[in-house]
This record gives C-alpha cells, sequence and structure tokens, in this order.
C-alpha cells in the first residue's frame, strides 16, 4: 500500500457519500411530485456502491505480490437505480391527478418515498462522510509526524 493509497480510498468514499447525499435530497425534495416532466409519478432513487478495483492506482513493480493486492480500493457507485416498491395512494379525488376510474377512483398515486428512511439513510451518508474525513485528516497527521522523525 502507497503513500498516498489511504488518502485516495478515503477520498473516494467522500465521493460515494456526498452523491448518496445528493440523490436522498433529491428524494426529500420530490416526497409530494405526483406528475414527473414524463408525466409519470416520481419514483424513489437509490445509490448502490461497489468496491472499487482501480487499475488506475499505480503498484510498483518492486513491492512483493503480497503486497499489491492490499485489502481494497475504495469504493465506487455503480449505479442509481429507481426503487420499485409500491407507490403511496391518497384518497382526493379533486386533486388534478387522481385516478378517474377504475378501482382506485378518487386516489393519487405519491412517490415512494418515506421521510423518515430517507433522513436515516441521510444521517447515515453523514457520518460516512465525517468518518472519510477523520481518517484523511489521520493520515495526514502521521505523515507530518514521520516527517518530522526525519529532521
Amino acid at each position: 500500500m502507497g503513500l498516498f493509497s489511504s488518502i485516495d480510498i478515503s477520498g473516494s468514499g467522500l465521493s460515494a457519500q456526498r452523491l448518496r447525499m445528493d440523490v436522498i435530497s433529491n428524494n426529500i425534495a420530490n416526497v409530494n411530485t405526483t406528475r414527473t416532466e414524463n408525466g409519470e409519478v416520481f419514483r424513489r432513487s437509490q445509490v448502490i456502491l461497489r468496491p472499487r478495483n482501480d487499475e488506475r492506482v499505480y503498484k510498483s513493480p518492486f513491492l512483493p505480490e503480497r503486497l499489491k493486492t492490499g485489502p481494497g480500493n475504495g469504493v465506487k457507485v455503480s449505479e442509481i437505480k429507481e426503487d420499485t416498491s409500491q407507490l403511496r395512494l391518497v384518497y382526493d379525488p379533486d386533486h388534478p391527478d387522481s385516478i378517474k376510474s377504475g378501482p382506485k377512483k378518487g386516489y393519487v398515486e405519491y412517490p415512494n418515498v418515506n421521510i423518515v428512511t430517507e433522513m436515516v439513510d441521510m444521517i447515515s451518508a453523514t457520518r460516512a462522510y465525517e468518518a472519510n474525513i477523520s481518517s484523511i485528516q489521520n493520515s495526514k497527521s502521521m505523515f507530518n509526524k514521520a516527517l518530522e522523525i526525519g529532521k
């Protein structure tokens, strides 16, 4: 593992958690959106994270084989997918987007966004972001101490 690998790994976590917070914010902002630009009901989005197996990370040819494949290279966003769970139905026959005929007549389909779930996810993303910042600060502190030893 190189000198700056820990910062690179934490940096990938910062980027991923920032995107996750943006998606959660978008979900919260659209909690009552009954019609999007394409005419459908807004659906909750989820960020899917995967381990990053980056070929861009420099690996010295002089390292022993056991050190070339470290425990991890960070995280990346593999996709942002739409949640296909059931939409909320609220009876409101006066709403312009209410269903006009059929067994669900008078009901309005609202997004499948649960504010409590979104807030828990937001807190989780915030804590993960803070942990990555703390990791970067600790790495920076270790680098500074190593430089002081060399003086």
